[in-house]
């Protein structure tokens, strides 16, 4: 009989121990010694951040159809404030008639004696080459050259100032200046100077040029002209010892940039001639 008692005590306890058991397993809160139980939560994949596409940065060197006109020399002969001349002004760009299209006559002191030699008009294209090549309107362009025996105004004749001139572009990027074919000197390939500023209030203040380079002549026209019009027979044997590829300013530059730089031209001499080209400034 006691042994059937402790028998049962025992099987009761085992009974109550289970249960409690159970009850702390369910519990999620707490555990038999009372201390909290912290479950681990889970650590999120982090997602990869795109890395953003750099946006390109206009080329200044080329777009389209144009490319950048280089940066020539101005000298030695620009007046345009720049140096010293012999002549009547050293800086035609603050003369108040100097804004013309016809270049050919002297409009600086008295004399207006008018450049000799096949006439050349000339149509000049100014445009932005970081905005696919659009023209720029309201840009002034300031032209100069020697004459057909290869003498700069102001410079070898100081009395005169032909071959001078500013023009304005208009809504097409486009200025025109009426002038004679230029002549060929020794050491230089035949050229025309130029400077464009971004106003005219700019250029006629001098010395605000945005682009100061050169237009080199097409060999070929260079050839007729020298060979066959009245007055240009230095020029013919001044030619024979120069070319594009030695000369000085024209000579480093690339195929691209020389194409530019050399006007596309037709006509004749007695009807004189027609050239076209185009200027391309990195704004």
């Amino acid at each position: 009989m006691n042994a059937l008692a402790s028998r049962r005590r025992a099987l009761r306890w085992f009974t109550g121990a289970g249960t409690a058991a159970v009850l702390a397993a369910c519990d999620g809160g707490s555990n038999a010694a009372g201390t909290t139980s912290v479950s681990a939560t889970p650590t999120p994949t982090p997602t990869p951040t795109p890395t953003p596409t750099p946006t390109p940065t206009p080329s200044a060197s080329s777009s389209g159809s144009c490319v950048v006109d280089p940066t020539e020399t101005n000298g030695p002969y620009p007046a345009d404030g720049t140096n010293t001349a012999t002549g009547l002004t050293s800086n035609a760009l603050t003369a108040s008639n100097v804004v013309r299209s016809d270049i050919r006559s002297s409009f600086i002191g008295s004399s207006t004696a008018v450049a000799a030699g096949v006439q050349l008009t000339l149509t000049l294209t100014v445009v932005d080459v970081n905005t696919a090549c659009a023209p720029l309107a309201g840009y002034a362009v300031y032209i100069w050259h020697c004459d057909r025996d290869g003498k700069y105004s102001l410079y070898d004749l100081p009395s005169e100032s032909y071959l001078r001139g500013v023009g304005v572009t208009d809504a097409n990027g486009q200025v025109r200046f009426t002038t004679i074919f230029p002549g060929c000197y020794a050491g230089r390939w035949p050229h025309i100077h130029f400077e464009v500023f971004s106003s005219l209030a700019t250029a006629t203040s001098g010395r605000y040029a945005t682009l100061i380079s050169q237009l080199a002549m097409p060999a070929e026209t260079c050839s007729t002209v020298y060979a066959s019009a009245t007055g240009y027979s230095s020029s013919l044997s001044n030619l024979s010892g120069v070319s594009i590829a030695r000369d000085n300013v024209f000579g480093d530059n690339s195929a691209a940039q020389i194409a530019q730089q050399t006007p596309i031209m037709s006509g004749s001499i007695d009807a004189g001639y027609t050239a076209t080209a185009v200027i391309g400034i990195a704004r």
